[in-house]
């Protein structure tokens, strides 16, 4: 890890409020999915890295859980892990949703982060210009570093920002090798891309109830547990002559490498998100 000349590398979280769009900013920043992305608060479970590499120099994007008011202590631990993912980088960013009013939650985030800090408006792909400027009129007392007006969904104001956030890193090492864009595990990964497709084929109130881990990798065979609460959640990831597994199967081997064999099994764990010892073995 010598420093190359010119080339400049550093460390960037990104945090902020649940559903703001941080999985999809860092997808589009590194040009492929890196982080699962679903419309259900608290999709992303642990610090997930994206690396961007580049002539320029490479940046190592630590995307976050959504910060929020825990009613559990699997709660607890994703605000922890977000809050500990702002120590010791280089920069961080915090984003904000421009199709909705600076609220609390953004108040309790903002109010947390460095002055130097970048703040976000996302979405501005769902809002009128006029809306994104009062957006980021409201956040101009928060009295922060920069502001950059950005939609994650179609790219707009993704390499603006970029710009700023080389612009703030100093002379460094690769940390890297250049072809890796994430340091996710292949099982991890996989994990993470079954409980992706159940947020997105389940009801409202099962996602957060809902964790899986593979078991097993002998390729091309790989066993995933699904871990819920209640028998009858068990049912629902199930479905009706096992349709929803099916789906779920489907969905995901389609994205894995051809010839990949998942194996998918429902188990009930009671009350698994208030538990110490569950949730440390499910890796949260």
């Amino acid at each position: 890890m010598v420093p190359m000349s010119s080339f400049k590398s550093g460390f960037v979280t990104i945090i902020g409020r649940p559903n703001v769009g941080k999985s999809t900013l860092l997808n589009a920043i590194i040009g492929q999915k890196v982080s699962i992305v679903s419309d259900k608060p608290s999709t992303t479970r642990t610090q997930v890295r994206g690396i961007l590499t580049e002539k320029r120099g490479q940046i190592v994007f630590v995307d976050t859980p959504g910060i929020h008011k825990p009613r559990s202590l699997l709660g607890k631990r994703l605000n922890e892990t977000a809050n500990r993912a702002t120590e010791d980088v280089d920069v961080v960013i915090v984003l904000t949703d421009a199709s909705q009013e600076i609220g609390k939650g953004d108040a309790f985030v903002l109010d947390r982060i460095p002055k130097d800090a970048i703040v976000v408006v996302n979405k501005t792909d769902l809002v009128p210009p006029k809306t994104v400027l009062e957006r980021l009129s409201s956040l101009a007392k928060f009295d922060k570093s920069s502001y950059f007006p950005v939609s994650a969904q179609t790219g707009d104001g993704v390499n603006e920002l970029l710009d700023e956030i080389f612009g703030r890193l100093a002379e460094g090492p690769m940390y890297y090798p250049p072809e890796t864009l994430t340091d996710i595990s292949d099982a991890n990964w996989v994990a993470e891309l079954v409980r992706e497709q159940l947020l997105a084929l389940t009801r409202e109130e099962l996602p957060h109830s809902i964790a899986c881990q593979v078991t097993e990798w002998e390729w091309p065979r790989i066993r995933c547990e699904i871990h819920v609460e209640r028998s009858s959640q068990k049912a629902i990831v199930i479905g009706k002559g096992g349709l929803v597994l099916k789906e779920v199967g489907s969905r995901v081997r389609e994205q894995l490498p051809k010839g990949a064999y998942l194996e998918l099994f429902v188990k009930v764990n009671p009350s698994w998100q208030s538990k110490a010892h569950s949730i440390e073995r499910l890796g949260y």
